[in-house]
Parts: C-alpha cells; sequence; structure tokens
C-alpha cells in the first residue's frame, strides 16, 4: 500500500490537480537545498517527501479564486 494514501490527500487538497502542482512546487523547493519539514520522511524522493509533508498538515497552502 502507498503511503500516503490518495484518499487522504484529496481531502487535504481541493482536486487532483491541485494536489499535483503543490507536491511538484514544494518537490522543487527540497531539491534545492530546503529542509524537509517531516520528522522522518519515509520516502526518499523528493515528491513523496512533500506529499508526507502536506498529508501531515506541515505544508500549507492558499487557494485563490482566479475567476473573478
Amino acid at each position: 500500500m502507498l503511503y500516503p494514501s490518495i484518499d487522504k490527500l484529496t481531502a487535504k487538497a481541493e482536486s487532483k490537480y491541485t494536489l499535483v502542482t503543490i507536491a511538484s512546487k514544494r518537490a522543487r523547493q527540497i531539491r534545492e537545498n530546503s529542509a524537509v519539514q517531516g520528522d522522518k520522511p519515509k520516502s526518499k524522493k523528493f515528491v513523496g517527501q512533500a506529499l508526507e509533508e502536506l498529508i501531515e498538515d506541515k505544508l500549507i497552502h492558499d487557494t485563490i479564486d482566479s475567476r473573478k
């Protein structure tokens, strides 16, 4: 089974597309020498570490409605 679960992750973001965007931006930050906010990440890959931060509520994103 994959950790974190996709069901739990989609509860944190509005859609899967938003989830992908958030995870990819954070993964790039981690790759460029930013420290991981999680205690001991289970994943060795940057995207997995970003998703773990999101599920642990250590990564917060703002929602901007651009349809106004």
